[in-house]
């Protein structure tokens, strides 16, 4: 059987413009006895989204936990709205954008549509972190490699 090459690695999306998409298929144990996503699951989806937008542009969470002052990201704010709801065997899109960094703060702007069909939007506040928990300014490389995708001032 010929075809694409294959790999081992779970897909980490792509980029449209500046925003990062993910394609998500909801399985029976995202649901809720109806067939329907239990509501919770919505933030596992937006972490996917918000992880493997890093993965992609080559943003590594273990890489820095291993620098000399050790960061972390810790979600401080999610305002989520639901709009419709997603079903069992449903493909799904996360989308994703980084809109910008204020301080230790990154905003962020998140979707799940299915098709052109909106799920579920979220604004989203993280703030880096020492280990200690308390909030600093994310590291300089982190945030060259995501001024390009920026929103405009």
């Amino acid at each position: 059987m010929s075809g694409a090459p294959r790999t081992t690695e779970p897909s980490t999306g792509w980029l449209v413009g500046r925003e990062h998409q993910l394609a998500v298929r909801i399985y029976y144990e995202d649901t809720d006895f109806t067939g329907v996503v239990y509501h919770a699951n919505y933030l596992r989806y937006f972490e996917r989204g918000r992880s493997d937008f890093f993965r992609l542009v080559g943003i590594s969470h273990t890489d820095f936990l291993n620098l000399p002052e050790p960061t972390a990201f810790s979600i401080i704010r999610i305002e989520l709205d639901f709009k419709r709801a997603a079903r069992v065997d449903d493909a799904l899109l996360v989308r994703t954008t980084y809109d910008s960094v204020k301080g230790p703060r990154l905003l962020v702007s998140q979707r799940i549509t299915r098709g052109e069909e909106l799920i579920a939007e979220a604004q989203v506040q993280a703030v880096c972190i020492d280990l200690k928990g308390r909030a600093r300014r994310p590291p300089p490389q982190m945030v060259e490699r995501l001024r390009p995708l920026f929103a405009a001032p």
